[in-house]
Parts: C-alpha cells; sequence; structure tokens
C-alpha cells in the first residue's frame, strides 16, 4: 500500500476545501483521483467523496441524503486499519458515527463541528479562516 499524497495537487487542494467547508469542490478535486486510483485507495477515497458529498447535501438541507451517504462512507471506510493513506481513519469513523446518531434522533440543533480528516504526519496545510 501506498500512501496517498496529501502534499500537493488534488488531494491537498480537496482536503483545503473540505477544511474551509466547500464539499462540492473537495468532492470535485477528489474525483479525478479516485477515476485513476486502484485498490484498496480507490474505496478508501470513494468514502471521503461520500462524506463530502453527505455534507454539501446537509448544506442544501437534505438531511436524508446526508444521512444516506454518511451510513455508505461509514461501511467503506470500516474494514480500513485505524490510518490508511496519511489519514487517520479511526478519529474519521467516530465523527461520522457521532453525526449520524444526531441525523437519526432528527436533532434539529446539528451543533457538530463537521468531521475532521486529520494526518498522520506531514506538512500541515492552512486551516480555514
Amino acid at each position: 500500500m501506498t500512501n496517498l499524497d496529501w502534499s500537493g495537487g488534488a488531494l491537498a487542494e480537496g482536503l483545503r476545501c473540505y477544511r474551509n467547508e466547500e464539499f462540492f469542490l473537495a468532492h470535485e478535486h477528489w474525483e479525478g483521483v479516485w477515476l485513476e486510483a486502484r485498490e484498496p485507495e480507490k474505496t478508501f477515497l470513494q468514502a471521503l467523496i461520500q462524506t463530502t458529498a453527505a455534507f454539501h447535501h446537509l448544506q442544501r438541507g437534505n438531511r436524508r441524503g446526508t444521512a444516506s451517504l454518511l451510513r455508505a462512507a461509514l461501511r467503506r471506510l470500516g474494514p480500513y486499519e485505524s490510518s490508511f493513506g496519511g489519514v487517520m481513519v479511526g478519529p474519521l469513523r467516530e465523527e461520522i458515527s457521532a453525526w449520524l446518531q444526531v441525523l437519526e434522533a432528527g436533532d434539529a440543533s446539528l451543533r457538530l463541528a463537521f468531521p475532521e480528516i486529520r494526518l498522520e504526519h506531514g506538512p500541515k496545510l492552512i486551516s480555514p479562516v
């Protein structure tokens, strides 16, 4: 397994967009990488793309679509170790699960922060302003 390169290019740009809550743009950046990827990276990237699409749906008021995509992302992330491709998968799964609990409970407040995609190590990207 080779690490995905989050230091530049479409992966880094997508991560920057995700951290800025520009979920549609993050999805667009990652989709090009996903189309060229091979397993096991392909399924992993698909899970990240579904996560971005889920929160794009939430921004548009579609809670049902959000929950559906988060469930699919969680299923795809399930087989991966606690870290994969330079990303800390364990915390991401936990945060997605917490979002699903809130959405399925019908909580109107939705005061959770969006799940953070944390890198294991390497260059730190500029945080959103």
